[in-house]
């Protein structure tokens, strides 16, 4: 069972997490995920490893199981977020692990430092958002740095994992450099540490000042979009409600605005209004430059004509 136990306080681990650890034989895990679970180990053979021993913990997980064991090997968060569901997997089928053969196999879900820190700050991930983790110690920073960029660009609201360590220090740096070049220097920045543990800190800041806060490997840096604000203490990224409804008017929608059709700016009305600059004698690389989009891309959707709007709305919704 590979166990996610969510941001490590005991009333924000699943049910299931609880029942899998107590229903092992054999509980494995980093030394400090064991003590977060302490209470629920007593009695149980428990084998404690080391930071940069995910495969050894695999393999003695493994190991156990053919022994007939019952083994909980745990993560916190979530199991298949940068914790051991994969490196689990990769050794299971190195070892020729079938499905169906003699070692079954669950994964447990469990709360992300993502999820459990934005919870703490307020709603910054409303909108869409990604995750990326600053550890070079099995990802090429090159790699790294352009997964960074196209978030950056993208404006996507990003979650950093593993942004600073003792020994690595310029990566959050070069991550600051990376997004300064497509967001504002004010951008919102919440930086979380050791969420619902017992020394959390939160701390608020911006993108120009990143780098100079508290951070370890014991923290996630939330990094807001364009429109993310900070009010009352809370960091909060608008769905784009305010862009189709007007907020004040009891939610009506604006003009030229329908509930349940898309945006007015969306697909079709983007299409309609790309066909139209183009008619107008804009060629295809101004059109790429004003949306920021490839101009392979803008001249294949020009020479897709536009489909006529359905008499009805295939799907209803709110948004």
């Amino acid at each position: 069972m590979l166990v996610g136990i969510g941001p490590g306080h005991e009333a924000h681990m699943t049910q299931r997490a609880r029942e899998a650890i107590a229903e092992a034989d054999t509980v494995i895990g980093y030394v400090t995920y064991i003590k977060l679970v302490a209470d629920l180990v007593e009695g149980k053979e428990v084998i404690r490893k080391s930071m940069t021993e995910e495969l050894d913990r695999a393999v003695s997980a493994l190991e156990a199981a053919r022994a007939g064991k019952r083994v909980a090997l745990i993560s916190s968060g979530d199991a298949g977020v940068y914790g051991m569901a994969g490196p689990t997997y990769e050794v299971l089928f190195q070892a020729g692990w079938q499905p169906e053969g003699d070692v079954q196999v669950e994964v447990v879900p469990g709360a992300s430092a993502l999820n459990s820190c934005a919870a703490l700050v307020g709603a910054p991930l409303t909108h869409d958002f990604c995750a990326i983790s600053l550890s070079d110690l099995l990802t090429p920073w090159p790699v790294i740095a352009r997964r960074l960029e196209a978030a950056a660009l993208a404006d996507f609201v990003v979650a950093l994992y593993n942004p600073k360590s003792g020994r690595r220090t310029r990566q959050i740096v070069e991550a600051q450099r990376l997004f300064l070049r497509h967001r504002r220097a004010d951008t919102p920045v919440a930086v979380v540490k050791s969420a619902y543990r017992r020394r959390e800190r939160i701390e608020f800041t911006t993108l120009q000042h990143m780098a100079e806060c508290e951070i370890g490997m014991l923290s996630t840096v939330l990094i807001g979009n364009s429109n993310t604000f900070v009010r009352h203490g809370l960091m909060v990224t608008p769905r784009g409600y305010a862009s189709k409804y007007d907020m004040a008017d009891g939610g009506q929608a604006r003009e030229g605005e329908r509930a349940g059709r898309s945006l007015s700016t969306g697909l079709d009305g983007w299409l309609q209004q790309l066909q139209e600059l183009h008619a107008e004698g804009h060629d295809v690389a101004a059109l790429a430059a004003r949306y920021r989009l490839p101009e392979d891309y803008i001249a294949a959707t020009l020479a897709e004509p536009v489909a006529a709007e359905p008499a009805e709305p295939e799907e209803v919704s709110e948004t």
